[in-house]
């Protein structure tokens, strides 16, 4: 039987993270704010993390959790009318999370189930025509299954991948800029993967988080992962940009053995520290915002009198992400 590239049939000790984390928010506004709106991911448990202990704090006028109508997410909303000083939210909770290791491909992968089909279609930023469908035929050119298609994809991405380190969030994920210069942050490279495998046949999200690695301060740690299905299996893992920050944080080229290491490990694989906030692109969200879908939902969103607020330069929303391991 032809062996499977990056899978393997080894069982190992998965590793766990346990802490408590918080978001602190505060929004700087002035006499002239009649309505201010906020809204930020709301974590949940599943088969990887288990969320318990949230404490919301603030001085709201009034908040509540809302689910997401398109790909499900979690909100948690806030709201302030005429606020006298500047509004602020707190949420913290404990996590407790686990190592993601799914290697065991089935050599049967079956039919893609028809709640699959949501999974495939383009988004704004992702289109699945012009150039993504011409590196994508390209890149499966002979591949038939849905395992081979996405192992040629997530190749692709981790050979032609350049972690940029000016940028100071993460990325835009414009696949179409993307593709004729691969030079980005997390958001860009799982894009590129979803955009390609969705192409291709394959189903395939990102899923939006932060990492969990270090105590203290980490509002720098937003991060963004793929996954794509493989039927009779399940949810894959990938994560082509940490193989590209792991090259330019050590100054490594693609044939060195850590490289190896780490390519062969995150196809199919996640560490445990990292936490799931939210899926998906288009993002409309729950209460609905005045402006229009957002094109990830990561960061605190918020708007003043309908206007939204920069989440990069922090200039008027202000937050801080904290973790303490237990």
């Amino acid at each position: 039987m032809k062996e499977i590239k990056y899978k393997s049939t080894d069982i190992p000790s998965l590793a766990e993270k346990r802490g408590r984390m918080s978001f602190d928010i505060t929004i700087r506004t002035n006499e002239s704010a009649e309505i201010v709106r906020l809204w930020i991911p709301y974590p949940v448990s599943n088969k990887n993390q288990n969320i318990e202990n949230v404490t919301i704090t603030g001085n709201y006028d009034y908040n509540g959790i809302y689910r997401e109508g398109t790909y499900g997410n979690m909100i948690l909303y806030a709201e302030w009318n005429k606020p006298e000083g500047f509004p602020n939210l707190n949420l913290s909770f404990d996590v407790w999370r686990t190592e993601i290791f799914l290697k065991n491909f089935p050599d049967d992968e079956g039919e893609i189930p028809i709640e699959m089909e949501e999974f495939l279609q383009p988004t704004n930023l992702a289109p699945t025509t012009g150039i993504v469908k011409e590196v994508a035929d390209e890149v499966t050119k002979g591949r038939i299954t849905i395992l081979s298609k996405a192992t040629a994809i997530y190749d692709y991405v981790v050979e032609h991948g350049e972690r940029d380190p000016n940028l100071n969030f993460c990325g835009t994920g414009d696949v179409c800029v993307l593709l004729q210069n691969l030079r980005g942050k997390c958001v860009d490279f799982s894009s590129v993967f979803v955009a390609l495998s969705r192409t291709a046949g394959v189903p395939a999200r990102e899923i939006l988080g932060t990492r969990i690695s270090k105590n203290g301060d980490i509002t720098g740690a937003y991060h963004c992962r793929a996954e794509f299905y493989l039927p009779n299996y399940g949810w894959v893992p990938v994560d082509p940009s940490d193989v590209a920050k792991l090259m330019l944080n050590e100054n490594l080229n693609i044939n060195d053995s850590k490289v190896i290491e780490a390519r062969d490990y995150f196809f199919g694989a996640q560490t445990e520290t990292y936490i799931d906030l939210s899926t998906g692109r288009d993002v409309v969200l729950n209460p609905m915002q005045e402006e229009g879908p957002l094109n990830y939902f990561i960061y605190p969103y918020a708007e003043i009198n309908g206007v939204s607020l920069n989440f990069v330069s922090q200039e008027y929303l202000k937050y801080i992400v904290t973790f303490q391991e237990k």
